[in-house]
């Protein structure tokens, strides 16, 4: 059975890899790496293993974590501009750094801030850290974050990119069972071409799309 590509919805996919618990698939479109839909954990199995996240909002070591992100968003903002952090998880730290030096920052969690409002607003700039790889709908969830973008609006992604092949079967990242999509530069070069932005790789785990028209 052809397993669908959830970032483009391309049927010229593959078998990746094989692992203990589950299959890997790759596109040959758009260089998504996807977990087929019936390996997905139920939204109770996967809040359970968010829950257990250590990540505290008066920790300095993980606010210059999220500093990889935040500086070259700051670097390409203006003053006022505002922003949503999407996926802010239980401790919203990423969206108050950004207020502590004054800018306004909506959140949004689909288990820990579900306001559906952030939706019917648009933005300077939007946040994604460590939140992409768990997408079960890549596509969707994607196109409509940069579709509430203004334009010169700036969407800002952190994620593990993915390693060489040979390198996949002990990759650390793939252990985590809530994460079922693997992103490469090519992948990101294919959202680019088809939202028609500019896109830029500022780190070795961040990219930065800036949309060029309303």
């Amino acid at each position: 059975m052809v397993k669908k590509c959830t970032l483009c919805h391309s049927e010229n996919t593959s078998l990746y890899s094989k692992g203990e618990f589950r299959e890997y698939y790759s596109c040959s479109n758009c260089s998504l790496v996807f977990v087929p839909e019936e390996y997905f954990l139920s939204p109770d199995l996967e809040k359970a293993k968010y829950d257990n996240h250590q990540n505290f909002t008066d920790d300095l070591v993980y606010q210059n974590y999220l500093k990889q992100i935040m500086d070259p968003v700051l670097d390409r903002i203006f003053p006022g501009a505002c922003g949503l952090d999407f996926g802010c998880g239980p401790g919203p730290a990423l969206s108050q750094m950004f207020e502590s030096r004054g800018y306004e920052v909506d959140v949004y969690d689909v288990f820990y801030a579900p306001d559906q409002g952030v939706f019917q607003k648009s933005y300077d700039f939007i946040t994604a850290c460590e939140v992409v790889e768990h997408f079960h709908d890549p596509k969707m969830e994607l196109d409509r974050l940069f579709g509430l973008l203004k334009s010169g609006g700036i969407l800002a992604i952190k994620t593990q990119m993915l390693p060489l092949k040979e390198e996949f079967k002990s990759w650390y990242y793939k252990r985590d069972m809530t994460h079922v999509c693997f992103f490469s530069v090519g992948s990101f070069n294919s959202l680019a071409e088809r939202w028609g932005a500019d896109v830029e790789f500022v780190h070795s785990n961040v990219v930065l799309f800036t949309k060029t028209s309303g």
